[in-house]
């Protein structure tokens, strides 16, 4: 069995290593993972994570990511962790479309140390 020392030093190469539709990806299951065991801390941190990396420049997509975002931040506070979840995870399933067609036409977030974070 790997240590926590050693899964940290695995969690931050896989991470540092990662592509940016990947990273989105990443910070979707920290979120998914934190509302399926009620975690307010990380579940709220993962959440904010995506909203804050969104490029605000891009008005058509970013808009409605920033409310579905901010709902499932309000979902979380009011711990009604299945709702955000549920957003969360289909739209986790989208991305992983995105990752499977190869698209890679979108600047990188800026998730990578800011991921870190959020899934400790």
């Amino acid at each position: 069995m790997v240590n926590s020392r050693g899964k940290a030093i695995y969690r931050n190469q896989d991470i540092m290593g990662a592509s940016p539709i990947r990273l989105i990806i990443m910070a979707y299951d920290v979120a998914i993972q934190a509302c399926d065991t009620e975690n307010f801390k990380q579940a709220i941190d993962a959440v904010t994570l995506l909203r804050d990396s969104l490029n605000l420049d891009i008005h058509e997509t970013s808009d409605g990511f920033l409310r579905l975002y901010q709902w499932c931040l309000e979902c979380i506070r009011e711990r009604d962790y299945e709702s955000a979840r549920s957003v969360l995870a289909e739209l986790r399933d989208a991305w992983i479309s995105v990752e499977a067609r190869g698209e890679t036409s979108m600047p990188a977030p800026v998730l990578g140390h800011n991921l870190l974070i959020a899934a400790a």
